[in-house]
């Protein structure tokens, strides 16, 4: 019984560990995004980082069958087999409708917004995630609602500078606030049943291909445009979309989905220090005190809970 709880302690940390990488790939990319808008609409940006990042999972799926193959494969009969495809592939689909929803309500409700109220209003997942969890039954321990409390304060050190508002674009926002929360928690349903890699394959060229449709209607896309933008967009594509979004479901496996989303968020931590660093952008006291709050309330949802302790024996 020790021993489980110690692998399961580590696994907890490793899942920890992969989550964070994802939101520093993340939290860089915002970079990335900014300077690649200037070469293209978001339709086209979307679109063309999505199936890069659909494309460079490929070959690992090639090599993991390859692998699989060699050391014998998993006994599963054909059934399980057939079974676990339709599952990834059904999961694929409905994250990939997710992540494109998502990252077009959030670009178009910039057009009519500010960043930073953008910024804050989209990471409000860290609240709608255990929310929208109750729903299906998910209990949320006290330290975690106290640890999301803490993060969307941090978050709104970190990214508000001006009143708080609600209009056309903070509306725009908010949905994909919710649609995001929605992405984590169809990933905390399929991540366990379905091949992590593969889901995270089909999900961007779900993604992808319905954003270049939209680009195609909307928007002038071409290839001027797209070599132009070659640097942020092969970033967003193989960094963001390709290993961030699967390290993401890999991640997920042995965390509470909401654990998860309090990680993730520190995705605004990681752009602000990008900026700073990269973009030579300053942060104020109010902005380094939100990164303190932030990676507090990560730290606090870490820690152990109260294991309930044995019933007592009947005396005899």
């Amino acid at each position: 019984m020790k021993q489980n709880s110690q692998n399961n302690a580590g696994g907890q940390y490793r899942s920890s560990l992969l989550l964070f990488l994802a939101a520093s790939i993340w939290g860089v990319a915002f970079v990335a995004q900014s300077v690649g808008m200037d070469y293209m609409g978001p339709f086209t940006f979307n679109g063309a980082r999505s199936l890069i990042g659909g494309i460079v999972l490929l070959p690992l799926i090639a090599v993991r069958e390859r692998s699989r193959k060699k050391n014998g494969g998993e006994a599963e009969t054909p059934e399980k087999k057939k079974a676990r495809r339709k599952v990834t592939l059904l999961g694929g689909c409905c994250c990939g409708l997710a992540i494109c929803t998502a990252s077009m309500f959030q670009q178009y409700g910039i057009q009519y917004t500010t960043v930073g109220k953008a910024g804050f209003i989209t990471t409000l997942y860290i609240i709608i995630v255990p929310i929208m969890g109750l729903f299906f039954g998910k209990k949320v321990r006290r330290i975690v609602w106290a640890g999301a409390a803490l993060a969307a304060a941090g978050m709104y050190l970190l990214c508000v500078n001006e009143t708080l508002s609600l209009n056309k674009g903070d509306l725009l926002v908010f949905l994909c606030a919710v649609i995001f929360s929605v992405h984590i928690l169809v990933i905390d349903y399929f991540s366990p049943k379905a091949d992590g890699v593969k889901l995270s394959c089909i999900q961007f060229f779900v993604a992808g291909i319905l954003c270049t449709i939209g680009a195609f209607l909307l928007e002038t896309p071409s290839w001027d445009a797209l070599v132009s933008g070659a640097v942020p967009v092969l970033y967003a594509g193989v960094m963001s979309c390709g290993v961030a979004y699967t390290l993401q479901i890999i991640g997920q496996r042995n965390l509470d989905p909401t654990v998860a989303s309090l990680i993730l968020s520190l995705e605004s931590v990681v752009s602000v220090l990008a900026g700073w660093v990269i973009l030579d952008q300053t942060m104020n006291g109010k902005e380094i005190f939100g990164c303190v709050l932030v990676f507090a309330a990560v730290i606090l949802v870490q820690l152990p809970g109260k294991k309930p302790q044995p019933a007592a024996e009947p005396e005899i």
